[in-house]
């Protein structure tokens, strides 16, 4: 793997993935939109090459006959828990439309390889299919469109198919950023029952899964396009993650366990498929909150 292209570069995960590809010794080369602020991200002063992209097919193509990648991981993506009709737009436009911009940049300028960044809430219950929101509807849809590609022998695919994630410096308004608010400030924190299961996956234990991928894809045969869960071995109850945070900081956690309902459609047990072969999440919970503490 010498030249690659990553959408969602400056997210969390797609920053701490360009990090791990350069001190690989790897040319990265990034897409940006114009309301990406690469300026005030972490790979700000890496030696990435931006490609902004003006929002037509034609202007991805051209970024691809410029870069030439051997693989492109696809993290890029429009987040929203708990759509809002206001987000319709930008959740398939992102999601969707900038995803088969992607797919068919790929074709024309024969970049063979991708790996992509699917959710495990494509599986609500555990079904093979029942989206638990918008978001998850929309990487099941990008999926679909993708395996006419994949079908068509234009290009092999491998969907990782996220759990929770998380590790120091995120910035993303996640559970464990609440916890550090809450036990720094003495709020207290309305909380569900606490009975769901999470699976936390630290963030470099995520980085090296998409390297395995990127290693697995290699050997792959033509028009398949596996799905895989990025899992740790063992799941924790909400209730169970708040003591073991508790227990890392020492400080307690002011939070009113029952005071808020389970959302619509919450996952009390998060979707487990088939793990990635070649690869396992090393980094324990209760080790990894540490690591985060210590920043």
């Amino acid at each position: 793997m010498d030249k690659v292209l990553v959408t969602g570069a400056t997210g969390f995960i797609g920053s701490n993935l360009v990090k791990r590809l350069i001190e690989n010794d790897v040319e990265v080369h990034i897409i940006t939109r114009a309301t990406s602020r690469v300026e005030q991200s972490d790979i700000s002063s890496l030696p990435v090459v931006i490609h902004q992209h003006d929002g037509t097919t034609a202007g991805l193509v051209e970024i691809f006959q410029l870069a030439r990648p051997e693989t492109v991981f696809h993290l890029a993506a429009k987040f929203a828990a708990e759509h809002e009709s206001r987000d319709i737009a930008e959740l398939v436009n992102s999601n969707l439309l900038f995803g088969v911009q992607l797919l068919e940049a790929m074709a024309v300028t024969q970049v063979p390889h991708l790996i992509n960044a699917g959710t495990a809430w494509q599986h609500f219950k555990q079904e093979a299919y029942n989206p638990v929101n918008l978001y998850a509807a929309t990487k099941q849809a990008f999926e679909t469109l993708a395996a006419y590609y994949v079908r068509a022998g234009l290009l092999k695919m491998v969907t990782l198919k996220l759990l929770d994630t998380y590790g120091p410096n995120d910035p993303r308004s996640k559970l464990f950023t609440l916890f550090k608010r809450v036990s720094s400030g003495g709020e207290r924190l309305k909380m569900s029952p606490g009975e769901q299961r999470l699976g936390f996956v630290y963030i470099d234990d995520v980085v090296n899964a998409f390297l395995t991928a990127e290693q697995y894809i290699q050997v792959l045969p033509d028009y398949e396009m596996p799905s895989y869960s990025i899992a740790p071995d063992r799941l924790y109850s909400l209730r169970e993650i708040a003591a073991l945070y508790e227990v890392a900081s020492g400080k307690r956690l002011n939070i009113g366990w029952g005071e808020r309902t389970y959302r619509r459609r919450e996952v009390m047990e998060p979707y487990v498929g088939t793990r990635l072969p070649n690869w396992e999440a090393k980094v324990a919970l209760a080790e990894g909150i540490k690591k985060c503490l210590e920043i």
